[in-house]
């Protein structure tokens, strides 16, 4: 079965372990607290699939079918445990807690028996089938395709260091990218040298990489910032030689890979059930904003088709996350052809800004319409401001690691728009980029709360630059 498939047998043993686990569960709850004979009833059998969908719901949320053949055993049982208790605790306090009993004991009998049954059940299949994969890793059979950037004699050492180890790392590597410009065929061990690094673009896509190690000498190490901010636009795992820790900032991760030494840069950024979550979020508000604000959105088409010629909304191409390519709604705070000798941004006291355009962009409601960008996935509530393609390529020309903020989707507001408002020069863009950096590397749900609060403070006061 294909890697990316994988998944599915942990989902048809999760769904398997779920309804013996709740079938034997009822079993002692029939037998031994409730003191009456065991049979299977249609209420027993909706039960269980119900509960079982809640289940798998639960590990979805989580992110158990992710990146199945990345999973360690350690992890797999503190994961199993814990959301096995989480989701006892929810079934034992909506569905047992009303059961008749004969003595308080008998909830503690009941909720242990659930825990213990369906943990158990749970755990070995997955231990089985995450043992499997370990070993197989081990022998080299399973691996992802891994390219290795810096230096030759690095490069070489690296290589080396991982494929002499007894046990395999998951690595297959398929070549040797040039930092220093080499010539040569690197060395006599079967490594490809793909040539310089600025091919890097081709070969990750020619080659389907999914990881990439960092190999710089120790006076190359200026070099790791402008190659991660490059590897940004790309779905890869980047990790750098442990020498490399001193210089790099933000969050990291680091794994100790069989004696292999290596820091794992940038992980995920929220945590599976987080994004699910904050996805429900952006989803149900702005259905529900879009439903409350409807009699302020026809009151503004009115104004703003008295105020100026032209349509009441306004299209833009914006780019988004992974580089995609959108059409942001606006309402028209401009007048027509403001843009008719380029690409402009907008300043305070700008002659093109209508007078009703001037309210909206001080009450943040010309950026409504986007609820509908949030609903259709383009966007988010909460994440950097999208920009054009034309900025962008000024920003990158003095501010490279902006390409980092292309990993998340752009929202309506953001941690830099609460703090600058509107940029009126590529200068100010900059500016406001730290603080939309820093939201992508601390992304979470408080924070985007924290963000909307501050936001909805803006909107209220009027107060928006």
């Amino acid at each position: 079965m294909k890697k990316k498939y994988f998944w599915i047998v942990y989902f048809l043993f999760d769904f398997l372990t779920a309804i013996v686990s709740w079938f034997l569960f009822n079993y002692f709850r029939k037998i031994y607290i409730e003191k009456y004979h065991f049979e299977i009833t249609f209420k027993l059998i909706v039960t269980s699939f119900s509960i079982t969908v809640f289940w798998l719901t639960l590990y979805g949320i989580y992110g158990n079918y992710k990146k199945v053949y990345k999973k360690y055993r350690i992890r797999e049982i503190s994961q199993t445990i814990s959301q096995s208790f989480t989701g006892c605790i929810f079934i034992f306090f909506i569905l047992l807690l009303d059961d008749k009993i004969n003595t308080y004991q008998d909830y503690y009998r009941l909720f242990i028996v659930l825990l213990a049954t369906h943990t158990t059940l749970t755990l070995f299949p997955r231990i089985v089938l995450t043992s499997n994969i370990v070993k197989k890793i081990h022998q080299k059979k399973i691996g992802f395709n891994t390219l290795i950037i810096g230096s030759s004699q690095k490069a070489k050492d690296t290589f080396l260091e991982i494929t002499n180890l007894k046990k395999g790392t998951g690595h297959f590597f398929i070549g040797y990218v040039s930092t220093n410009d080499a010539k040569d065929q690197l060395f006599q061990s079967g490594l490809k040298n793909h040539g310089n690094y600025s091919g890097i673009s081709k070969i990750i896509k020619e080659y389907s990489v999914e990881q990439v190690v960092i190999a710089t000498e120790p006076s190359e190490h200026q070099k790791i910032n402008s190659i991660i901010n490059d590897l940004a636009n790309f779905n890869v795992e980047i990790k750098v030689i442990a020498d490399m820790y001193n210089i790099l900032t933000g969050s990291v991760k680091m794994n100790s890979i069989f004696g292999a030494l290596l820091i794992t840069v940038s992980p995920e950024i929220m945590p599976s059930w987080q994004k699910i979550l904050k996805r429900i979020m952006d989803v149900s508000i702005s259905g529900f904003a879009i439903i409350i604000l409807s009699p302020i959105f026809l009151i503004l088409s009115i104004l703003i088709k008295i105020d100026s010629r032209g349509t009441i909304l306004f299209q833009q191409e914006r780019i988004g996350i992974h580089n995609s390519r959108f059409k942001i709604l606006k309402f028209r705070s401009m007048y027509l052809d403001s843009e008719k000798n380029g690409p402009q941004l907008s300043s305070e006291n700008d002659t093109r800004i209508t007078r009703i355009g001037r309210f909206m962009r001080k009450t943040r409601l010309d950026e409504t319409p986007q609820f509908y960008n949030v609903i259709k996935g383009e966007m988010s509530l909460v994440g950097p401001r999208p920009e054009r393609q034309f900025f962008i390529d000024q920003i990158i020309s003095k501010a490279p690691h902006y390409k980092h903020i292309s990993k998340v989707k752009p929202g309506i507001t953001s941690w830099g728009q609460v703090k600058y408002g509107y940029a009126e020069n590529v200068d100010e863009m900059i500016a406001r980029l730290k603080f939309d950096l820093l939201y992508v590397e601390n992304m979470s749900l408080t924070l985007d709360i924290k963000i909307l609060f501050y936001t909805i403070i803006i909107i209220l006061k009027g107060s928006g630059k």
